[in-house]
């Protein structure tokens, strides 16, 4: 690739783009909200607020609820899922394509990170799943900075990476990562996969919604070459 290109930090979100992890998500809220006595929010609420603070996340379930439920229920989540990874029924496919544009960005130069809603442990865990955590520099979770929308993940990435906005830019499936990465005066480019509609991604504001994994490479050069 030229020396001139403009974007040197690729940053990813993780559920809904780089791996599959609805499945365990919903069976972690639906076995939280049943300990607590609640009854358990349908697959597409759920869907619905992946990506946010887990706290923030089981409110938004359940509006009603006091701040203490929702310490309690967010507690309940966490010994859910790792108790499936206790017992080896995690499952969090990757999704087509990943893999192989990871390396090539990789082997393009490009600085590659991950701004997650996920728990450092979370993420190591699954990274170390597929044998993807040397491929990421950078790493920002839920333990470093607010949560989405909040631009604090992508700036503290930023920073260690010595990269500004302009030579920045984020993928994800949610409006709550496009607008994070708006905050962070970041190029958000969309995935249609994930958990949120491309619609929905297009009314936040994206430079481009992926249909395949594949077409990313061909994004960022196209952000390469934008004044």
């Amino acid at each position: 690739m030229a020396m001139s290109k403009r974007i040197r930090l690729v940053m990813f979100d993780c559920d809904g783009t780089l791996v599959d992890s609805q499945d365990m998500i919903h069976h972690s809220v639906a076995a939280a909200f049943t300990r607590h006595g609640r009854p358990a929010p349908d697959k597409e609420a759920v869907r619905r607020i992946v990506g946010l603070p887990l706290i923030g996340a089981m409110a938004r379930l359940w509006p009603e609820a006091s701040p203490e439920d929702c310490e309690a229920i967010g507690g309940y989540y966490r010994d859910a899922f790792q108790q499936l990874r206790a017992d080896g029924k995690v499952h969090e496919p990757l999704f087509p394509g990943v893999r192989e544009t990871l390396e090539h960005l990789d082997s393009e130069g490009y600085v590659l990170g991950i701004a997650t809603g996920k728990s450092r442990r979370g993420l190591v865990a699954t990274l170390g799943h597929h044998d993807l955590l040397d491929r990421f520099v950078v790493l920002q979770t839920s333990d470093d900075a607010p949560g989405k929308p909040h631009p604090g993940m992508l700036k503290n990435a930023m920073l260690e990476m010595d990269a500004g906005p302009h030579e920045t830019v984020f993928i994800g499936d949610t409006t709550f990562d496009m607008e994070m990465a708006r905050n962070a005066g970041v190029e958000g480019v969309g995935v249609s996969w994930g958990y949120h509609p491309p619609e929905e991604l297009e009314a936040v504001g994206v430079h481009a919604i992926l249909s395949r994994f594949e077409d990313l490479t061909a994004a960022i050069r196209e952000l390469d070459e934008k004044v």
